[in-house]
């Protein structure tokens, strides 16, 4: 028997993980640039973070954010606050910015899960590599082995800038809430485990991912908000992932059992996926593709019904998120405004006053929406590179379809999908409110409020249609603005920031109707920029090869 023989037959009698050490040395080649980048981005967002707070913020500003915090509409924003009536910089640092780095994490893990699995089926790449004497479960272990890495070395990393920050934060606290961002991280990497054996396709695999990142985030986020006014509902921040790693309460009670439900749901997730796994065939998923009609109806006759066909599953699950997120939220406006009387002065100050609390909610919540609606559009315009690199973008594109036709089809799609996504969100919150209230003049007031938001969505989706249509590797690179914009969207103003870097902020222009009036120069301008970046992606997606490797 030749060597070659017997080590062929030694990897297939290794049973189901043949292969799963040289396929991740595979993935770290091929990672080499995107593993640095995410742990790098994400510390260095950390690092910036405490360098800003400690620059803006001194003894007495962080006093006036202990008051905040207790405002139910801050806990919705950033946790419980554990610690906030002795605050400091670093539990300032962890009670506000800690879940923005915990959803980072979270999209570090869904994406790089996707693109080593389902994308790889997707594309052929792994019929290949199954061909040779490679086990059925060493990609999706060796991509879960990638993910966990990642995780650890972003825990070591951020521990190191934590402690090192102004902050100063002990190196127990620090490493405790590293890894509680890491935990989070590493349990979105199992639900897109799970999620990739669910459908054949990448997209719908990442959007059903990420629509449970967006579910653990509301719930999270409804559960501080009740626990903040008293409510029943609190226990929702416990069917979180995020909650989950909140809860370690670090600098303050510094606890470690909380992961340890990270860790189960980690592992019970991951094995659910392997299990699942065993059951499909290769490029096929477990839930059932719909048989299609002998013929095509008419409507699909040109590429902007196409995108559509393509986007209307997200955009129904969207929907529904959308409007039920908003009766919710809508219905805390009659606490908020039975609870203004009891309120600090300068949290009043916030939300235009005692008596202008209802519509200073309100004002607030269409920009919490507008940038959830973000997230929708970026990753709609993101998909179009799937799209690509599948190989489903060029016999189209080799028909009478233009390129600029096709792109600017899908984008429309995603444009009026954000405008009917705010329009959503703003009856929900209405309804919510008048039920709440009793007063229904605020479901005009909320739906007005709403759709004037939509000119930001656009800019960042533009954004990302630049990027794609130049430079399609870097088009992620739409992430970062958004994460910039939303963070002085939610904190600038109360940090008291310069004014040209709250302008830098395309959620700061328009103004949170109805709290504040509306700039109807702002609305006209960000939609012409809008306009603007999506012609420029054109343009350069015109001039570019395609990308189906």
């Amino acid at each position: 028997m030749s060597p070659a023989h017997r080590q062929t037959t030694a990897n297939t009698r290794s049973g189901s993980l043949a292969g799963t050490g040289q396929l991740l040395r595979f993935m770290l080649r091929r990672d080499r640039i995107r593993f640095p980048a995410w742990i790098l981005g994400l510390s260095l967002m950390l690092d910036y973070f405490a360098n800003a707070l400690g620059l803006v913020l001194d003894e007495q500003s962080l006093a006036t954010f202990a008051v905040f915090a207790a405002n139910p509409v801050m806990a919705l924003i950033g946790g419980p606050g554990y610690g906030f009536e002795a605050i400091t910089l670093g539990r300032f640092l962890v009670g506000m910015y800690g879940v923005f780095l915990m959803i980072g994490a979270g999209l570090m893990g869904i994406t790089t899960i996707s693109r080593h699995t389902r994308a790889e089926e997707q594309s052929g790449r792994a019929e290949l590599i199954r061909a040779n004497a490679v086990g059925r479960h060493a990609q999706l272990a060796a991509a879960l082995a990638l993910a966990t890495l990642m995780n650890l070395a972003l825990a070591v990393l951020m521990t190191l800038v934590f402690m090192a920050s102004p902050a100063q934060a002990p190196a127990p606290s620090a490493f405790l809430f590293s890894c509680g961002v890491a935990a989070a991280g590493l349990v979105f990497c199992a639900v897109a485990a799970l999620a990739v054996q669910l459908s054949a396709y990448s997209r719908a695999a990442s959007g059903l991912a990420g629509a449970v990142l967006a579910a653990s985030f509301m719930a999270r986020g409804l559960g501080d908000m009740s626990a903040a006014q008293g409510g029943k509902l609190s226990w929702l921040s416990w069917l979180s992932p995020f909650g989950w790693s909140q809860h370690t309460a670090p600098l303050v009670l510094d606890r470690w059992w909380p992961l340890l439900l990270s860790l189960a749901a980690a592992v019970l997730l991951s094995l659910a996926g392997f299990a699942l796994q065993s059951r499909r065939d290769l490029a096929a998923g477990i839930l059932p593709d719909r048989t299609g009609g002998e013929r095509a109806p008419g409507w699909l006759g040109s590429p902007l019904a196409l995108a559509f066909r393509l986007q209307r599953s997200a955009l129904a699950w969207w929907s529904f998120a959308l409007l039920l997120s908003g009766i919710v939220f809508g219905a805390f406006v009659q606490p908020m405004a039975e609870n203004a009387a009891g309120m600090p002065e300068e949290l009043l100050a916030v939300f235009g006053g005692a008596q202008g609390m209802v519509e200073g909610y309100l004002g607030f919540m269409s920009l919490y929406l507008a940038i959830l609606v973000s997230v929708f559009a970026i990753l709609s315009v993101l998909s179009l590179r799937g799209e690509e690199q599948a190989v489903r973008a060029e016999p189209i594109l080799a028909a009478s379809v233009s390129r600029a036709g096709w792109l600017a089809s899908w984008v429309l799609v995603t444009v009026l999908g954000s405008l009917w996504l705010m329009l959503l969100g703003g009856v929900g919150n209405g309804i919510g409110a008048g039920l709440s209230t009793g007063d229904w003049t605020l479901l005009a007031q909320a739906t007005l409020g709403h759709l004037v938001q939509t000119p930001s969505v656009w800019v960042l989706a533009g954004l990302a249609t630049a990027l794609y249509g130049f430079l399609p590797r870097l088009a992620s690179l739409a992430w970062a603005v958004f994460a910039y914009c939303s963070v002085l969207g939610f904190f600038g103003e109360m940090l008291q920031l310069d004014q040209p870097v709250l302008d830098s902020s395309v959620f700061l222009h328009i103004g949170q109707y109805p709290a504040a009036e509306i700039d109807w120069t702002a609305v006209g301008g960000l939609s012409l920029l809008a306009v603007a970046l999506i012609a420029l992606g054109a343009a350069g997606f015109r001039r570019r090869d395609l990308i189906t490797a």
